[in-house]
């Protein structure tokens, strides 16, 4: 069933658990995210970023993906990610998109508020979830231009206050595209933050944080957990181990019907330790 923040993650935040959004780049991914979460009987986020929006049109991925939220057992949401462009947002919601996030990170805090002030006016009443960020969180590879920067709780504060978005990226050590390796989380500043803010919370960059942090943040305000790293290398390492196993196999179904399980499996691991 399709389902928007205020479906899923309002109640995440009552019950101490996180959701799950996973970066998606087609159908055997997006399929495998999906019944991990029926089998778990989990909510479930499926996030398309700008290296997918560039590869298909948001009309193309709307296609694909609204049925399958739409006959899921289970809610599913349909987020586009990082997105810096307020016409480009607000072209994804009249595409379809149930969730979307402007990130202002970049901008001078008013400048960003102003900006997720127009999306969430733009959004609301077409029942339409809106994320936001405050400080800025970095990425290991690539996107260089994104500056390292922890969410300051004076500008978090006035964010939830006059920007009003539904949920509330934060940058507390946490980064994007983490290969190998754990980072540290302030684990101070967060607390700051969790004590002074109502809103939603979402990590970034989940792949490179500890289980054991992972597990301490999603019960502690944090509903919602963004994870793209550890589901491409496992769609990577299941379709080399595939290919490599028959040197005959060269039917696109007869590949994807052996790697679905493995990314289910690893997607699975992600919603259990999040606690649903």
């Amino acid at each position: 069933m399709l389902a928007n923040f205020k479906d899923i993650l309002l109640p995440a935040k009552e019950e101490g658990y996180a959701v799950a959004c996973f970066n998606v780049f087609g159908f055997e991914d997006s399929r495998a995210v999906i019944d991990a979460a029926e089998l778990r009987n989990a909510s479930v986020i499926l996030s398309i970023n700008l290296d997918m929006r560039q590869f298909m049109t948001m009309d193309q991925i709307i296609g694909m993906l609204r049925p399958m939220a739409e006959s899921a057992k289970v809610p599913v949401c349909i987020h586009l990610d990082h997105t810096y462009e307020v016409d480009e947002v607000k072209r994804a919601i009249d595409c379809g998109f149930n969730s979307v996030m402007y990130d202002g990170s970049q901008l001078p805090i008013a400048q960003n508020i102003a900006s997720i002030k127009d999306v969430v006016s733009y959004a609301r009443h077409k029942g339409v979830s809106v994320e936001a960020e405050v400080g800025s969180v970095p990425y290991a590879t690539g996107r260089d231009h994104i500056k390292s920067e922890l969410t300051d709780l004076s500008e978090a504060l006035a964010m939830e206050k006059d920007g009003k978005p539904d949920a509330l990226a934060i940058s507390i050590g946490n980064v994007h595209r983490i290969e190998s390796g754990f980072v540290e989380i302030n684990v101070e500043r967060f607390n700051e933050l969790e004590k002074e803010l109502s809103i939603p919370l979402v990590i970034h960059g989940t792949s490179g944080i500890k289980d054991s942090d992972i597990k301490m943040l999603s019960k502690c305000h944090i509903t919602k957990f963004n994870v793209g790293t550890v589901l491409r290398k496992s769609f990577g390492d299941s379709l080399r181990v595939t290919l490599e196993s028959d040197s005959n196999l060269f039917d696109r179904i007869a590949i994807m019907k052996k790697v679905i399980p493995d990314l289910q499996v690893t997607a699975s691991r992600v919603i259990k330790l999040l606690g649903q």
